[in-house]
């Protein structure tokens, strides 16, 4: 008898730690901000969230133009755009976080809330990502569209089996969380702005 309390124990034990990261929710996160403070993304609850990994020397560095845009339209609305850069991606987001800021501000004359540099994939990615991946999976690019195809290619060029994974394939990978911390879609960078302004004015009617 006491040696199957035991074995129940140490099972139990050992789920744990999966039980909590279960029931872990978005606002149980916390990310630093770019002056380096830890913030709870609490603050953000009831808000439309759009979540976006960043680069400054990529070819999509221009979508902060659109990402600018969006917040401008729908952040009166309760919507808000969080930006993480990263340089996990061709090392496109060099420099210190002050560095990127100041590009982002004078370049694109972005307001919305930039974050502190962050890892999005591997070891040492952070909780926010990890959790934006669980949720969201990669779902493929749309091998339709020249860029999408163009994506596929290169990325399989580099691990033939790079989309049987949930990793970040790509700088400004977005993901869309409703006003209850639902992470409802992912956007690819390849994704045409269009979709993403039908899928935020779907939550903030």
């Amino acid at each position: 008898m006491k040696k199957l309390f035991t074995i129940l124990l140490t099972f139990s034990l050992l789920l744990c730690p999966y039980s909590i990261s279960a029931k872990k929710g978005i606002y149980d996160i916390t990310v630093r901000d770019a002056t380096g403070s830890e913030q709870s993304l609490k603050q953000y609850k009831g808000k439309v969230m759009l979540i976006v990994n960043t680069a400054t020397r990529c070819g999509f560095t221009p979508q902060y133009t659109e990402l600018q845009a969006l917040y401008e339209r729908f952040a009166p609305k309760g919507f808000v755009i969080l930006d993480f850069p990263c340089n996990q991606f061709g090392e496109q987001a060099p420099g210190t976080i002050d560095e990127i800021h100041d590009f982002c501000t004078l370049n694109f004359k972005i307001s919305f809330p930039q974050m502190d540099k962050i890892d999005v994939n591997g070891p040492l990615a952070s909780d926010l990502f990890t959790f934006l991946k669980a949720a969201q999976p990669f779902h493929g690019f749309d091998l339709q569209d020249k860029t999408g195809k163009y994506m596929d290619q290169m990325l399989r060029k580099q691990d033939p089996a790079y989309d049987q994974n949930a990793d970040i394939k790509w700088n400004f990978t977005k993901f869309l969380v409703d006003r209850k911390g639902r992470v409802l879609r992912r956007f690819e960078p390849t994704e045409n702005i269009q979709d993403i302004v039908r899928a935020i004015q779907e939550l903030i009617k």
